[in-house]
């Protein structure tokens, strides 16, 4: 007990320090990326989960605690927001996922709400919680885990399972230890295992933390590339990477993946990686498939021969396997729907023929 009592104190200190300088380093040099701020608000979270040992929930610290207490159950939240934005290189969330979010916040400010007013715990509002964050750092590290292949970025996708481990980890033992846990007969067992996971986090995220330097870690605010050309010089490698794809149409095979590109092209994966992200600026290769597939439903969209053909058809042909991902990727790329610049390409095609 008395070697818990020395080292939990340092142990907090240390990775508070490790975290506040992790906070310092993305505002310094990322700080009008979203994904970038929502870490920040991650790493916030972290440091209050860190301190709330430190206050007690009676007297003068109780309003301290409190605040910390219900920052500290946003980490989840702000990890699973976190991944997805920096992962698929999301330039926004969309509101459902900040209602989501916003609603799981409101619930420690309803628990503590009803402890100062009336003096009473609610047991069902505390199950939610901890079910809440529970699946939050699950559906952040499935995320993170699923994409890895996808992932062009070689300093990103190098450290993401690390980071994601290390943050994922953590907030699961954590919150499994608060869930299960006896406190008459268990605290210093909990105790033990949560500075173990604060002791391994620290590490893996003070041995990454010079990466978060790189300028190419984090997506630079502005559209994504609409056209998947190469650049105006390109190496005979982009050249038929292009030609594989634009004329033979390989973006179209059902599951098409960097490996299977690569085996068509008799190259490493690595060297396809580097093109695609390098010469045709794509930072995943979801993207940069998708970015083939809307050239040739644009051009289907604007083909008056082709007028009749529903538009789930096309994006069906095109290698879209449902119509949600794409729909939100013609969307992003063209800032309307499918059926709106289908329109306007017909109306366009009146007006020149009025013309003529």
């Amino acid at each position: 007990m008395t070697a818990l009592l020395i080292l939990d104190p340092m142990i907090r200190g240390g990775a508070i320090a490790l975290f506040l300088l992790w906070i310092a380093i993305l505002a310094r040099d990322h700080a009008d990326v979203l994904a970038a701020r929502v870490a920040i608000a991650m790493n916030l979270a972290i440091i209050a989960y860190l301190l709330v040992p430190v206050f007690r929930p009676e007297g003068s610290a109780r309003l301290p605690y409190a605040i910390c207490d219900a920052l500290s159950v946003m980490v989840p939240a702000f990890f699973w927001l976190f991944v997805r934005l920096w992962f698929d290189d999301q330039q926004r969330i969309g509101w459902r996922s900040w209602l989501l979010v916003a609603a799981f916040g409101m619930l420690p400010l309803i628990q503590i709400a009803l402890i100062g007013a009336i003096g009473w715990f609610s047991q069902e509002i505390w199950v939610l919680v901890r079910i809440g964050m529970f699946a939050f750092a699950v559906a952040g590290m499935w995320i993170a885990w699923r994409g890895r292949a996808n992932d062009l970025i070689e300093a990103r996708r190098g450290f993401r399972a690390a980071l994601v481990c290390a943050i994922g980890g953590f907030i699961l033992l954590a919150t499994f230890i608060e869930m299960f846990q006896n406190r008459d007969t268990a605290l210093d067992l909990g105790r033990s295992l949560t500075l173990i996971a604060i002791v391994i986090a620290t590490f893996i995220v003070s041995v990454g933390l010079y990466r978060f330097r790189l300028a190419e870690l984090f997506a630079a605010p502005g559209p994504l590339p609409k056209r998947a050309e190469p650049a105006a010089a390109p190496s005979p490698l982009a050249q038929r990477l292009h030609a594989v794809m634009a004329k033979e149409r390989a973006y179209r095979a059902e599951g098409f993946s960097i490996a299977m590109l690569a085996a068509r092209l008799g190259e490493p994966e690595y060297r396809v990686r580097r093109a695609i992200n390098g010469e045709m600026g794509f930072r995943n290769f979801t993207a940069f498939l998708n970015g083939f597939r809307l050239d040739e439903i644009r051009s289907a969209l604007g083909d008056p021969g082709q007028g009749e053909v529903p538009i789930l058809t096309i994006a069906l042909d095109a290698g879209f396997g449902s119509l949600g991902p794409f729909n939100r990727a013609f969307r992003d790329a063209e800032g309307m729907t499918p059926s709106a610049y289908r329109a306007r390409a017909a109306a366009a095609r009146l007006g020149d023929s009025e013309i003529g």
